[in-house]
């Protein structure tokens, strides 16, 4: 077939639709010709694309017990996500089988240059849902090369916590709920919204569903399956109140496995808004004005909560957190003051206050557990960009493991109208 130079298309033909002309053709001239029909291809950007994803999808498992581990690490920042990529001789299922790592600590903000290594430590293995195969990822803690953990490293601390025996008695659960925002690449504001301007007023896009409504719906369902196939244990997800916002929720997590599913999960949504071409945002308040925040609302409950009789164990637990209300918000999220005014479902952030079914509280009870007397508690004051470690950890430290005085908690139970 001769291909004159205007036959071609500025929309680069695939080998779909190739086959497809092919077979039309073949179907026309068949009864009347025998003669040999040949088809010269176009080179095209598209074309290059294709191979490129054909070698990205290749299946190395017949042909190599070799695997690709992708070592996660916490940046500088306590919040930028770093990973580097290692060859692995065999599949592994355990993460001490994975070799101790390093990396250049004073290109990420953790070491001096003149002393730069960090050593990477594998604490939690997860499928790699971008790889595929026996291919994995894998989070890691950080310490310098004495073996004492660095300042950035949360997990370690609550690694000590969820060791204590009476924390894993208590066998403590969490529900985490990650809100997060979605922005346009180049000028920084929510997905949907038009440049500059804003959409209509916050109501009907909280679990919506329609073109001018709902924005990123496609990027919440890849990661939410993402995450499935990695082996994180997400329950769900949904649109949120302000368009553009989006959450889903990890958990029920027993201990330190709340923190490790949390940011494999992060991980999982910047690489997956990357491809996208979209910028991810856990900014607790990435709009002024009259739009909700994004927080990171955690469930909680210890086994002596979950049991009959747990309530007044609730209870005792919002007295021991009213009492460390400040040391519970320096730890729960950078500009979290921007978020928690009283307004849009918070409580101000200066006051500690509980109540059933109150969103407007710094912790919630739901009417279900004040019903049959035991269940658990919602913290409604982490922020979206809050360290899971940090809190997870400090719930558990201020409910089972700190005692107040006799003096503040009958003090404090006055004050919440708490009778414990």
């Amino acid at each position: 077939m001769r291909i004159t130079r205007n036959s071609v298309s500025s929309s680069p033909m695939t080998t779909k639709m190739w086959s497809s002309l092919l077979l039309k053709q073949n179907k026309k001239w068949s009864s009347k010709s025998s003669a040999k029909f040949q088809v010269f291809a176009v080179k095209s950007e598209n074309s290059t694309i294709n191979r490129i994803e054909d070698l990205l999808n290749l299946d190395l498992t017949p042909f190599t017990d070799k695997i690709i581990a992708e070592y996660i690490w916490i940046g500088g920042s306590g919040l930028d996500l770093r990973s580097k990529s290692r060859t692995i001789p065999k599949p592994v299922e355990h993460p001490s089988e994975l070799p101790k790592w390093n990396y250049d600590g004073s290109s990420t903000g953790q070491a001096p240059g003149e002393d730069s290594e960090v050593i990477l430590y594998p604490q939690a293995i997860f499928k790699d849902p971008f790889r595929g195969g026996n291919n994995i990822l894998v989070i890691c803690d950080t310490y310098t090369p004495a073996g004492e953990p660095i300042p950035t490293n949360k997990r370690h601390r609550a690694a000590e916590i969820f060791s204590n025996k009476k924390v894993v008695d208590e066998v403590p659960w969490y529900g985490i709920e990650q809100e997060y925002t979605l922005l346009q690449t180049n000028v920084k504001w929510p997905l949907g919204w038009p440049v500059g301007g804003y959409p209509g007023p916050q109501g009907p896009y909280y679990c919506s569903a329609g073109a001018d409504k709902s924005f990123g719906r496609d990027i919440s369902d890849a990661h939410y399956k993402a995450c499935l196939y990695a082996g994180i244990n997400v329950s769900g997800t949904n649109g949120e109140v302000m368009p553009g916002q989006w959450e889903y929720q990890v958990g029920p997590s027993v201990g330190i496995q709340a923190g490790d599913h949390i940011w494999c999960s992060r991980y999982i949504l910047e690489r997956i808004t990357e491809q996208a071409g979209v910028v991810l945002s856990l900014d607790p308040k990435p709009i002024e004005g009259d739009w909700n925040g994004a927080g990171c609302h955690t469930n909680y409950s210890t086994k002596s909560m979950r049991e009959d009789g747990g309530f007044e164990v609730i209870k005792k637990a919002i007295l021991n957190l009213s009492l460390r209300h400040k040391e519970h918000i320096s730890a729960y999220g950078e500009g979290n003051e921007r978020r928690l005014t009283g307004k849009h479902e918070t409580a101000s952030i200066n006051t500690f206050s509980w109540g059933v079914a109150n969103r407007g509280c710094s912790i919630r009870v739901g009417r279900e557990t004040e019903q049959k007397g035991k269940g658990y508690l919602e913290d409604r004051r982490p922020a979206s960009n809050m360290d899971p470690y940090t809190v997870t950890a400090l719930l558990a430290e201020t409910t089972i493991l700190w005692e107040p005085t006799l003096e503040a908690e009958a003090l404090a139970a006055q004050k919440l109208a708490l009778n414990v």
